[in-house]
Order: C-alpha cells, then sequence, then structure tokens
C-alpha cells in the first residue's frame, strides 16, 4: 500500500482531497495533518511515498516543511507543493528540481497532474504487493 502525508492547515480541504484519495485510490493510504508543527513527527516516524505540502500556513511554510522533510531522508520527487498562489509566484519560489511539482490547489486543470501522481503510486502499490 503506498502512503501519503497530506499537510494542509485547512481540514475542509484535507477532508476532500484525503476523502478523494481513498475513493478513487484505494490503495493509497493517506495521513492528514493540519498542523504544521505535529507533520515534522510524522514525517520522522514513518516512511511516506508521497508528502503533500500546502505551502502557506501559520506556525510554518510549506518550504520550510519541505526542507525538513529533504533533511529527513524524504527524496524530492516524493514532494509536492500545493498553493493557492499563481504558478509563476510557486515556481519562483519553488525552482525547478526542488519537488516533484508545484500545484494550484484550487485549478481544476491541476487536478489531473495530481491525478497522474496517485495513478503512477497506486500501479507502485500493486506491483509491490
Amino acid at each position: 500500500m503506498g502512503k501519503i502525508l497530506l499537510i494542509d492547515d485547512d481540514p475542509i480541504f484535507t477532508r476532500f482531497l484525503g476523502d478523494y484519495i481513498t475513493q478513487e485510490y484505494p490503495l493509497l493510504a493517506v495521513d492528514v495533518c493540519n498542523n504544521p508543527l505535529e507533520a515534522l513527527a510524522a514525517i520522522r516516524r514513518t516512511p511516506y511515498d508521497l508528502i503533500l505540502i500546502d505551502f502557506e500556513m501559520p506556525a510554518m511554510d510549506g518550504r520550510k516543511l519541505m526542507n525538513f522533510a529533504v533533511q529527513s531522508g524524504i527524496e524530492k520527487r516524493r514532494i509536492v507543493i500545493l498553493s493557492s498562489r499563481d504558478a509563476d509566484f510557486l515556481h519562483e519560489q519553488c525552482p525547478m528540481g526542488s519537488c516533484l511539482a508545484v500545484l494550484n490547489k484550487h485549478e481544476v486543470r491541476q487536478k489531473a497532474v495530481l491525478d497522474m501522481i496517485f495513478s503512477s503510486l497506486s500501479q507502485k502499490a500493486v506491483q509491490g504487493a
């Protein structure tokens, strides 16, 4: 089973996305952290296949969380940054190569990118089973 950590301070968004992943990709398990500080312990304790991080949160921003995850041994290609900011701003803050993808979480077209990522992770879970 593939393990995903979803870190976002918006519980409505995390509930929506977590439920979507659970329904559409039953081989993927989702852990949710609405508090970025609690996510630090989760990153240390569990080997996640994918981490989705909101870029702007109180107490700790997504870039700091991403850096912590990488320093903790998570590969950059296993991290996706989500934000309501436009793509130009996000790519300036997280240049290509700093993570797998930087996506606007409210833009419908970006859902297709997330689905490709979830589908690939799900296929790997099937192969590993």
